[in-house]
């Protein structure tokens, strides 16, 4: 039986960064975590301070928000800025390498998070959306939270803490 090889992908150095190839690019990219960040570490604080339950990644609901609790009818995403396209935030930027992809990514990643947020509040969930940036601000994060101990929890929208 020989051996098989796989093929060797060409090392592209790109325009900016000394030396970044391809391939290690792509390594950093992979190391980008999805999920237990700073910001949502933040938010995760914040309502275990104000005793709010509340479930991560819950799988069952659109969108698969950051934070969610049925009963109390509320989803939070916690967004970065520059992949959610902050309005405004001096993080949104946009890579001049491969201009016409990144406009598009991003362009599908607004409309993917709208659709989500829509198809949230059809089924009776308050949905926030915390930026990146907002959580470095402890009264900025809090502020944006306060709405959640002003509303009253709805009932029969789940099961416990949901």
């Amino acid at each position: 039986m020989a051996a098989r090889t796989l093929p060797v992908e060409p090392l592209v150095p790109f325009k900016r960064g000394a030396g970044v190839t391809t391939a290690q690019r792509s390594k950093l990219m992979g190391r980008v975590r999805q999920a237990g960040t700073a910001p949502e570490e933040a938010v995760a604080a914040w309502l275990r301070a104000h005793k709010l339950g509340y479930r991560r990644n819950v799988r069952t609901l659109p969108g698969r928000p950051d934070f969610a609790n049925r009963r109390a009818g509320f989803a939070i995403f916690v967004h970065g800025c520059f992949w959610h396209r902050h309005p405004g935030c001096p993080r949104t930027t946009t890579p001049a390498r491969n201009h016409e992809f990144w406009l598009e990514k991003f362009a599908s990643n607004v409309a993917r998070d709208a659709a989500r947020t829509s198809e949230l509040e059809q089924t009776g969930l308050r949905t926030i959306t915390v930026w990146e940036c907002e959580t470095q601000n402890a009264d900025l994060l809090a502020e944006k939270l306060a709405q959640l101990l002003e509303a009253q929890p709805r009932q029969g929208l789940g099961g416990p803490n949901e």
